[in-house]
């Protein structure tokens, strides 16, 4: 093996998760955020989120091992051989989605997500949404109680929970999938290239109004929702060969 990588090991506020970063950094060594060649995240898929939107612009690789109620982006905790395990990961590229945001105020707002981007309902009546595509009106109005916008990495989260497709990592498509529609009552959905625009607008806003959210960060009172694939930001996940990303979402498209 080269000469081991400097880790710096992060853990969300979960006591065992802290606790296995103190044995890490016992066993392993400990090197800062900016200078380590690779991060380390202990937690579950919400902390991996947060890591990856927190140093995003550090364009360092992150290796995560599961310690929390969700690791689909997580690796297995496993102790041993870290310095081993990470020489032989696999790297897994990912494109997140660039939102713009604009509120009834008049601000705008811009944000990134890596799993998907939200659009729901505020209050007791259902939204009403136009969907345009890079310019040409697609949906008039879409009545329902949401409707996001999912990466291929993303694509086995909340989208699944809607009945959304699984998109293959290397796919080079983007998944949208409304959440209870209502009118159209059979549209599921569609299957859209990576490069594609897609822009949300509000319909009867003040009487139906409808937040965002992309990853976890949220905006409310919206009138108007742009998303496209980011042009110039990526993040390097690293997984173990034998169960990497790409085969984690083949295994989800099989599960019983």
């Amino acid at each position: 093996m080269s000469t081991p990588p400097r880790i710096a090991f992060l853990a969300s506020s979960v006591a065992e998760a802290q606790a296995q970063k103190t044995r890490y950094e016992a066993r392993y060594g400990a090197h800062g955020i900016d200078d380590c060649d690779v991060i380390v995240a202990l937690g579950g898929d919400g902390f991996m989120l947060r890591t990856l939107h927190r140093h995003r612009d550090l364009n360092k690789p992150v290796y995560g091992m599961k310690s929390g109620t969700v690791g689909f982006l997580m690796n297995q905790h496993r102790p041993d051989d870290l310095f081993e395990r990470i020489h032989r990961a696999q790297p897994a590229v990912l494109k997140p989605l660039e939102m713009q945001a604009v509120s009834e105020a008049g601000s705008t707002v811009t944000a990134f997500a890596y799993n998907e981007v939200s659009l729901l309902r505020q209050s007791k009546q259902a939204a009403k949404i136009r969907i345009t595509l890079n310019g040409t009106k697609r949906l008039d109005e879409l009545v329902c109680d949401g409707v996001l916008v999912s990466t291929p990495a993303g694509s086995t989260a909340y989208n699944l929970s809607a009945h959304g497709p699984i998109l293959p990592l290397e796919s080079r498509t983007l998944a949208m999938t409304p959440i209870s529609p209502f009118r159209p009552r059979r549209w599921r959905g569609a299957i859209l290239r990576s490069d594609t625009e897609v822009s949300f607008e509000i319909l009867d806003h003040y009487k139906r109004p409808v937040s965002v959210t992309a990853d976890s960060s949220e905006v409310r009172d919206v009138v108007e929702v742009r998303v496209r694939e980011s042009q110039d930001r990526t993040v390097t996940l690293l997984f173990d060969p034998e169960h990497n990303l790409e085969e984690r979402i083949l295994d989800e498209q099989f599960a019983s």
